[in-house]
């Protein structure tokens, strides 16, 4: 299963390190970053799974942020945690009209916010957390990593496997190579964009069997996607 992302937006050293420390051992992908200014480009670069987001960080605060995450169709539907020292009720009430989906007030207890990340992603992104995805007549299942198409069994390497299961997370969303780079390989490995064509088109031809459909689509000069029928 592709580890769900996670990007805190924290300036407080300490309990950055505490929050990867503990999201990363429940099985996530963590980014952090300290400045609202760096978090608005890298959400533009890359949508995670779920933002923690504190209210006061430098450059852009949290509630600004949210505000113009709410704004963009890219991330109009992200899953937003609010951390503050805010307490009041009408601070809460602020934050949450702005779009914050959650809100937590320092200090808080770890599990908590481990325990509401984990509900807040069953409820907004139900795909992430589920063993078995459909799409169209394809069926993933992550537990036995087998899948199948009108009921007969397609096999792929693991390549291409993490590719089908990223592209059926998103189904009608096209993506860079970049961005597929990053999210099928990971971002720390190094290797060329067109690396993802070559994978592409192992997947296309190991899926698309016979007379079915193709049901990836080439997007000419954005990427790729997954057809939803």
């Amino acid at each position: 299963m592709i580890a769900p992302k996670v990007l805190v937006v924290e300036d407080e050293e300490p309990l950055c390190v505490l929050l990867r420390y503990n999201l990363e051992a429940e099985g996530y992908q963590v980014e952090v970053v300290t400045r609202g200014d760096e978090a608005e480009i890298r959400l533009q670069e890359s949508v995670p799974d779920l933002l923690v987001l504190d209210w006061m960080v430098p450059a852009i605060s949290g509630i600004e942020l949210c505000r113009r995450l709410r704004a963009r169709p890219e991330t109009e539907r992200l899953p937003i945690i609010m951390l503050t020292a805010r307490g009041e009720e009408s601070d809460r009430v602020r934050g949450l009209s702005t779009g914050a989906d959650d809100y937590l007030v320092k200090p808080f207890s770890t599990p908590e916010l481990i325990a509401r990340v984990r509900a807040l992603l069953r409820r907004a992104k139900p795909e992430i957390l589920s063993s078995v995805l459909s799409v169209g007549d394809i069926v993933l299942d992550r537990e036995t990593h087998r899948v199948y198409r009108r009921k007969e069994e397609i096999h792929l390497g693991p390549t291409e496997f993490r590719l089908l299961e990223f592209l059926m997370q998103n189904p009608g969303r096209v993506f860079s190579r970049s961005q597929l780079l990053d999210n099928v390989w990971g971002e720390t490995i190094y290797i060329d964009e067109r690396t993802v064509d070559v994978h592409v088109g192992r997947l296309r031809k190991a899926i698309n069997i016979g007379r079915r459909a193709d049901v990836i689509r080439t997007i000419r000069g954005a990427g790729y996607s997954m057809q939803e029928s």
